[in-house]
């Protein structure tokens, strides 16, 4: 699914009107059907509604809700603000038929020009915010942001059209919290809007509802790459076959360069996702401390020995290796850090840094430059925050990921809610998948493994990223399912990994 800013939204908007041949009206009735019906679906039977518009087109979307549901016989109430005197083209359309509709109807109307009453809503009223929409670029002031404060603190259910009123498509770095509608239910036209993935935002959301009105996204060509949401068929078009007569050495051997004295358990778990995840061999790389463990734990792994008996010291030649990832367990010791800058100069193949190795950058941020092209760092946002500096917002985050991605050329795997994946091209795929329940210890070391896995078969180093956080996410979701959020282990995440490509192959051959 494509993520949209404002100006693409316009951009589809626009390119639909043309490619069909109608008015910017006749596309603002079909949206107004659509959020309709979906309202019908959220609730039945005649209910008590409450719109408020404001003079742009988020406004006529509102004003349109509100004459087809009087239509369908609910009591509507409506307030237009309409304070400058100037109503978009369309908000005064829909203004229009509102009123010549309202004799024959339940619609009581209002256009406020001066003074403004609130009226009394109950917990059994339905308020539809049409106030303002993706075009808004400042925070609200005045008096809509007195009557934003009025709508929050009243008991009735919120359905905001588009997004909250208040709420700004892309970066509410410099909003203000308080004037910014908290819905319960935000009805979005055709595309979620890159805020709504934001995890500063979501007290504001409510439950989130795509509204498709059947614009052209598949067929417009944007200037700027859009967001995309990664999806279940788009996943598992990436999931490539294998072959019957393929051997070990077909699937790919990858080298894991992790665990330290007392942190073999990240090791563990790494390995254990990545031997799950298809790959042929595995080798780790590891002091000898803890060889016991791993030999018991994972049997099926090719052990490599360091030099020093309890942490990282001496780097690994990469020639026989397809993928290489270093850092779960890997410890910050002075010895490791030395030989971890080493390493990374000596690699020639992908690369995976992760945990330990993200620690050491942050401690060592002169070395950044060092990181070689096309390299994957999966931080989470303190360890982005150790890396690349302090943020105001999520977005803002984001936003340093994606040019940081762009500026060192490598792969960010800014883990979240919605793990979002910038590559060195400026494309920003957020994943889909995944739950609170993975919120756990382990489950990093679990998505290295399963990285370093489909990097070692040869899928590509974008493909990877996407497919592998998707799988990870995928296999956490089935967990939960059946082991409950609370009751999640990492272990249950990685024993859930096969099962989540199975789904993913037979979503893929039922679509053939």
């Amino acid at each position: 699914m494509k993520v949209l800013t404002a100006t693409q939204s316009r951009q589809l908007d626009a390119y639909t009107i043309k490619a069909e041949g109608i008015e910017s009206i006749d596309l603002m009735e079909r949206a107004a059907q659509a959020l309709t019906a979906e309202i019908r679906r959220l609730w039945s039977g005649l209910l008590n509604f409450y719109v408020f518009a404001g003079s742009g087109n988020n406004g006529g979307d509102a004003l349109a809700v509100a004459r087809l549901l009087a239509a369908e016989g609910h009591r509507v109430e409506v307030f237009l603000f309409n304070v400058n005197g100037k109503l978009s083209k369309d908000c005064e359309t829909n203004r229009d038929r509102l009123v010549e509709g309202a004799a024959s109807s339940r619609v009581v109307f209002h256009e406020i020009t001066k003074n403004f009453e609130m009226p009394e809503l109950s917990e059994s009223d339905i308020v539809i915010d049409g106030l303002f929409g993706s075009g808004l670029n400042k925070p609200i002031n005045g008096g809509l942001a007195a009557l934003v404060k009025l709508i929050n603190r009243s008991a009735a259910k919120v359905v905001s059209i588009d997004l909250p009123s208040g709420l700004m498509c892309e970066d509410n770095s410099y909003n203000i919290p308080a004037h910014i509608i908290r819905a319960d239910v935000t009805l979005t036209i055709q595309t979620l809007k890159p805020s709504f993935l934001m995890a500063d935002n979501q007290e504001y959301l409510g439950e989130v509802r795509v509204v498709n009105i059947g614009l052209k996204e598949d067929e417009i060509t944007f200037t700027e790459n859009p967001y995309t949401l990664d999806e279940l068929s788009e996943m598992a078009s990436l999931l490539r076959g294998r072959s019957p007569f393929g051997n070990k050495g077909t699937f790919g051997h990858g080298l894991l360069i992790a665990g330290s004295y007392g942190m073999a358990g990240a090791a563990v778990l790494a390995a254990r996702a990545c031997m799950k995840s298809g790959i042929g061999k595995l080798t780790i790389h590891t002091p000898k401390v803890n060889n016991s463990i791993l030999q018991i734990s994972v049997p099926e792994v090719v052990l490599h020995h360091d030099e020093d008996n309890y942490f990282f010291s001496t780097p690994v030649k990469t020639d026989p290796y397809n993928a290489v990832a270093i850092g779960p367990g890997l410890g910050t010791k002075n010895c490791s850090a030395v030989a971890f800058a080493e390493q990374m100069s000596h690699t020639t193949v992908p690369l995976i840094l992760d945990a330990d190795a993200l620690n050491i950058l942050g401690g060592h941020r002169g070395w950044l430059p060092q990181i070689p092209s096309n390299a994957i760092l999966t931080p989470h946002p303190k360890e982005f925050m150790r890396l690349f500096g302090e943020c105001l917002t999520n977005f803002d985050q984001l936003h340093q990921a994606r040019e940081q991605a762009i500026h060192q050329q490598i792969y960010i795997i800014l883990k979240g809610h919605y793990t979002a994946i910038c590559t060195p091209q400026g494309h920003t795929y957020f994943n889909s998948t995944g739950n609170s329940g993975m919120a756990t210890a382990g489950t990093g070391d679990a998505l290295t493994g399963i990285l370093l896995s489909l990097l070692s078969q040869g899928y590509s180093i974008e493909n990877a990223c996407r497919l592998g956080v998707y799988i990870h996410g995928l296999a956490g979701d089935l967990a939960a399912e059946e082991l409950t959020e609370e009751g999640t282990t990492v272990n249950d995440l990685i024993d859930y990994i096969p099962y989540a490509i199975k789904k993913l192959k037979r979503h893929a051959s039922s679509n053939c």
